[in-house]
Order: C-alpha cells, then sequence, then structure tokens
C-alpha cells in the first residue's frame, strides 16, 4: 500500500515534567500505516525539546503566543504556509484552542484544516461550568466554585471542608489544606492563567483517565480508559495502563454521542472507595499520554486528521487490555548554533 503523503502542523513540543502532547502525537503519525507524514512543529519557546527532535520533526517554526492575537498568528501562518503548504493543524494545548477556533474558516481558505470543538463544546464543557455540564448529562462532578479575589478565600468554609482542589482555568491544580495554602496557590496560578480561580471539593480515590476522539456526529471514533499508576507532584501520569472498564466506555460514548463532541477529550475521573465515578475535568485535545492508545491498538491522531481532511475513518471496536506506558527522560546534545538559529530566526 502506497501511504498518502501529507504535511502536519503540531503544536506541544515541550516535553518537561508537565510534557505537551505534541511529541508522542508525532510519535503516532509517524508510525501511521495510512500517512506518509512531513511533520512541521510549532513551538513558543526555543528550550522546547521536540525543536531539536531532528528524527520525528522535519522543521520548526515559532509562532506567537495566543496573547499576542488572532491577526498576528495569522500572519505568521501565511508566512508558514507559504513555504510548507500545510494539509492538517493539529493544536494541542487547551489555552491556544480559541484562538485557533476564531480563524478556522480563515485557515480553510488557505488550504489548512483542522479537527476542533465548536465554540459551544469548547465552553459547556469548561471547568467554571462543570457543574452544569454534570447535571445536563447525568453525570457526578465535585462540587465547586469559582473565585475571582482573594476576599472570597476565607468564605470558602461555608461550602467547603478541607483539604480542597485550587484549579487555574486552563492548566494547574494545587491541594489546599487550610485558606492561607489557598491564597498562596490562587496567586501562583492566577498570575500565570488569570482568573477565575475554581476551587473545587476533594474527592478521595483512585485517579483514571480516558482518551476519545468524536467524529462530530455523535460517534465515538476511539476511546482507551486508563488508571494512573504512578503520578508526579504536579499530578500528572508518569505511569498508566489500559484498561477494560465497561462503565467508563459507556459514560465516554454516552457523552460524545450527546455533546456531538468533535476532535479529541480526555476525560479525567475519580473513583471512590465506593465505586462511584466523579468527573474532575474534560479537556477538549489529545492527552499526552496519547500514545498508550497507540500502543494498545487505537492510533487517534491517525484518525483525527483522516477527519480532518475527510478520508473515510473505521471506528476502532477493541483495544488491547493491560498495556502500559512508563514515562522517562534522556539528555538529548545538541549545538548551541541551533539554539541561536531558532531564537534569532523563529525557524529551523
Amino acid at each position: 500500500m502506497n501511504k498518502k503523503k501529507i504535511t502536519v502542523a503540531v503544536t506541544g513540543l515541550n516535553a518537561v515534567d508537565n510534557p505537551g502532547p505534541g511529541v508522542p502525537v508525532i510519535r503516532a503519525l509517524k508510525e501511521s500505516e495510512y500517512f506518509d507524514a512531513r511533520i512541521i512543529g510549532f513551538s513558543y519557546e526555543s528550550l522546547e525539546p521536540g525543536i531539536y527532535m531532528h528524527d520525528i520533526v522535519d522543521k520548526t517554526y515559532q509562532i506567537p503566543y495566543p496573547s499576542a492575537g488572532t491577526e498576528s498568528l495569522l500572519q505568521r501562518l501565511e508566512y508558514i504556509n507559504d513555504i510548507e503548504h500545510i494539509d492538517v493543524l493539529i493544536p494541542n494545548f487547551d489555552a491556544e484552542l480559541y484562538s485557533f477556533m476564531k480563524i478556522e474558516d480563515t485557515m480553510k481558505t488557505m488550504g489548512i484544516k483542522m479537527f476542533l470543538p465548536t465554540f459551544e463544546q469548547f465552553e459547556e464543557r469548561h471547568k467554571v461550568n462543570l457543574a452544569t455540564f454534570g447535571k445536563k448529562y447525568d453525570i457526578k462532578v465535585p462540587y465547586d466554585r469559582a473565585i475571582f479575589s482573594t476576599s472570597e478565600i476565607f468564605g470558602l468554609t461555608g461550602d467547603f471542608t478541607y483539604p480542597v482542589v485550587v484549579k487555574g482555568k486552563y492548566y494547574d491544580a494545587s491541594i489546599a489544606y487550610n485558606p492561607e495554602q489557598v491564597l498562596t496557590y490562587f496567586n501562583k496560578i492566577s498570575s500565570k492563567w488569570g482568573l477565575p480561580i475554581i476551587i473545587q471539593q476533594f474527592i478521595y480515590g483512585s485517579e483514571y483517565n480516558v482518551i476519545a476522539l468524536g467524529d462530530g456526529e455523535g460517534n465515538t471514533i476511539g476511546a482507551v480508559p486508563m488508571r494512573k499508576q504512578f503520578i508526579t507532584d504536579k499530578g500528572k501520569a508518569w505511569a498508566g495502563i489500559a484498561i477494560d472498564d465497561k462503565e467508563l466506555l459507556k459514560m465516554t460514548h454516552d457523552i460524545i454521542g450527546k455533546t456531538k463532541w468533535r476532535g479529541g477529550m480526555e476525560l479525567e475521573l475519580m473513583k471512590t472507595a465506593d465505586n462511584e465515578y466523579y468527573m474532575l475535568e474534560i479537556n477538549p485535545r489529545i492527552p499526552a499520554w496519547v500514545y498508550l492508545a497507540v500502543g494498545a491498538g487505537q492510533n487517534l491522531p491517525e484518525a483525527l486528521v483522516k477527519l480532518a481532511i475527510g478520508d473515510e475513518v473505521k471506528p476502532y471496536t477493541e483495544f488491547k487490555v493491560g498495556k502500559m506506558f512508563i514515562r522517562y527522560s534522556w539528555d538529548m546534545i545538541v549545538d548551541i548554533s541551533e539554539f541561536e538559529h531558532i531564537s534569532t530566526f523563529g525557524e529551523f
């Protein structure tokens, strides 16, 4: 079978203790049996490791931060696309999705396709709207409350008992055991991601995640549940195992069916001692542990690219239970001239 040649741009090239999904997404596309993918990396900073992984990233360009606005982003994309002729772009950060969704139609006229959630889907599952989402779709969620100033912290005891989870609107979550710790995390997280800060009821239990892909018509193209085996101090899975959990799969299919979810998603859940699942978050993109799904037999990045370009996609009906992922790190040796080049010219 001759593979279809395609040029795919991917963000999320960071691979630190809270890694972006870009590198595992690229690995999945490089292992595709359907595509012969040329990979264009999009970076925000000059020390993102994916820039220097020349065996998987063919060329890298820096793009402006989302805070720079969509006009700056479009101008940069026009320049890059004139050179690279990108077929598909896969954004991998929550904070950048809104900007890319706003310019999706304009990008189509440039020949660049994406497969992203709609604005309604993006907002409906937002952390500040999770309680409403849970009621609408009959899913248990922890009680939460959005706060906008430090003056609200010492009044939380009327609604919460400690510990509580302090969350940013895009990223970061920390467990606080008293109001003073809430204040510390409020200042730290809001300085990075802005307001509001979400205070969430702490649920005791074991952590589970599900990666899934919806076709925008209510059909689940693929889904793999995972139990976290090792968790970092930032709450990120550093090891996990694919499990056969019918309840999690049914919940995922129900959510995708009812919302007609478009694109990748990640469900974060806590299972209590009473075997009840509580939904903690719904992330509107492919998660960083996506390579476990690939190893279990579901190449969801490949399927997402097929959906983006309108090729036929057959839903996955099974995956290999018991497959595990274990993250590790290693030191790449690069020449300073490479770092200087990307820093100076914004491409490498």
